[in-house]
């Protein structure tokens, strides 16, 4: 039985109102486990993304945003919810069911959570999820509720989600057949698979959200899309031209050019259609850092799965000619800080989409930053928790809280011990410990976020930290 959150219930019942497309729509790129160097705009320039470097010289990039988490689940939640990921029990990858019961974790996203797609689908958007989704459908989870259920009128993920689906086969040009990789997904039914070549997935989801949009734009309807590609994560299988000489690295640059290069078609859809490149937004960023050895953090500390820099830092590009001043389009905004908790209740303002009465956000809406308007940063701080099966080599236990509030940013133990504390204004590296020298600093970013985490709904982060 289809189940529906409550906000939505009214949704469902009766006949949309007609909008039309001159509310502005909305295309969120969420790339997997890149780091915030990797786009040549932003650092590397061993990989030339020139699609995506095209959209950052029309549009603005941002130094200073951040994720709400250093791994995948928890910070899809926060992006698409507007709040804290912990506040719905998802503070690591979904796994199986018996894994998330081991860390304390949900199942899946709630279906009462505020879904940004589900409230612009009630003021009258078409709503597209296309890629990976990882808040509940995978593994041996297959009660889970399909994607659809949250707002969205058409889908199609990977094996991390319910639905139609694409997966992929790995072939290593070896000689050898390419093999399936699912990790149980074809077993879960649920909808529709098709089999892909791994260097191919992205391709299949940017195509079925491009014919999306055609069909939004035939419609005169308003769209709000998620283009979410399961690159560049890990396994590495680019085309075999581009696979180097077969190091960690030199695979994942290869998946990163053909990323690249599969995004152009929806970019240049966008950008060479007169009304969709005047009433569009487009959102490319991370949902955390690299995997070590692959990607890269640019000058940061960390990694994937860390609450320092490299793990919770993303790179950021906001495109829309309509939006963003002329003389702000082709800048880097160094200053501002907000985070993805910001992204949901900003997209709301900026389609004048009002709120729901029953929803309150962590995040705030920053329209005028994200539009290149402001340099100004969100007034609250922001607060991390480490995933629970990430506390580190028993030798060296790492940070299990962290707070950014103005330039500093402070990393504890649960308890509030062990206190890390560094200037984002002269340190961004976070290489030298001044908690000694700034005790009274140390003493109430502490309080603040031991006061955030008590109001967090626990996982067994202090348990697995033991062992």
């Amino acid at each position: 039985m289809l189940r529906i959150p409550t906000f939505l219930s009214l949704l469902f019942l009766a006949p949309l109102p007609a909008f039309s497309a001159e509310k502005p729509n909305v295309l969120l790129v969420f790339v997997d486990d890149m780091g915030w160097g990797d786009f040549s705009c932003f650092g590397d320039k061993t990989v030339q993304t020139q699609n995506i470097d095209q959209m950052a010289k029309e549009g603005v990039r941002f130094e200073q945003f951040y994720v709400n988490s250093p791994i995948c689940s928890p910070s899809r939640t926060a992006i698409t919810t507007g709040q804290y990921p912990q506040r719905w029990k998802i503070s690591s990858y979904l796994s199986n069911r018996e894994d998330n019961k081991r860390r304390g974790m949900a199942q899946w996203l709630d279906l009462k959570a505020p879904v940004l797609a589900g409230i612009l689908h009630k003021a009258g958007y078409t709503t597209g999820h296309f890629g990976k989704w990882h808040m509940g459908g995978q593994r041996d989870v297959g009660e889970a509720p399909l994607i659809a259920e949250y707002g969205f009128d058409k889908t199609l993920t990977n094996f991390e989600g319910l639905g139609p689906r694409v997966l992929p086969l790995l072939n290593a040009f070896d000689g050898k057949p390419p093999k399936r990789y699912d990790l149980g997904s074809a077993s879960l039914g649920h909808g529709p698979i098709t089999w892909k070549d791994r260097s191919l997935v992205t391709q299949s989801f940017t195509s079925a959200a491009l014919d999306f949009i055609k069909d939004a734009e035939k419609k005169d309807q308003p769209f709000y899309v998620n283009l979410w590609p399961d690159d560049v994560h890990s396994p590495f299988f680019p085309p075999s031209d581009r696979r180097g000489d077969g190091s960690k690295r030199q695979l994942f640059h290869g998946v990163l050019d053909t990323m690249d290069e599969q995004f152009a078609p929806i970019f240049d859809y966008i950008r060479n259609d007169e009304k969709l490149r005047n009433n569009t937004l487009v959102v490319i960023c991370s949902d955390n850092g690299p995997e070590p050895g692959a990607g890269s953090a640019g000058p940061f500390r960390g990694h994937k799965g860390e609450l320092f820099e490299g793990g919770v830092r993303s790179s950021l590009i906001a495109w829309g000619p309509k939006f963003i001043p002329a003389d702000k389009q082709g800048t880097t905004n160094t200053s501002s800080v907000f985070a993805a908790i910001d992204f949901a209740p900003t997209i709301l303002k900026i389609t004048g989409t009002p709120v729901p009465d029953e929803v309150k956000y962590d995040g705030e809406a920053l329209p005028d930053i994200l539009l290149g308007k402001s340099d100004a940063s969100r007034s609250a701080p922001l607060f991390f928790r480490r995933p629970p099966d990430r506390p580190g080599p028993k030798n060296a236990r790492l940070p299990d809280l962290s707070v950014r509030d103005g330039d500093w940013k402070l990393l504890c133990q649960y308890d509030g011990s062990k206190p890390k504390l560094f200037s984002m204004k002269n340190d961004r590296e976070e290489t030298k410990n001044v908690a000694e020298k700034h005790p009274k600093i140390v003493k109430e970013l502490t309080e603040k976020v031991l006061a955030w985490n008590a109001t967090m709904p626990t996982d067994n982060g202090p348990e697995l930290g033991k062992n």
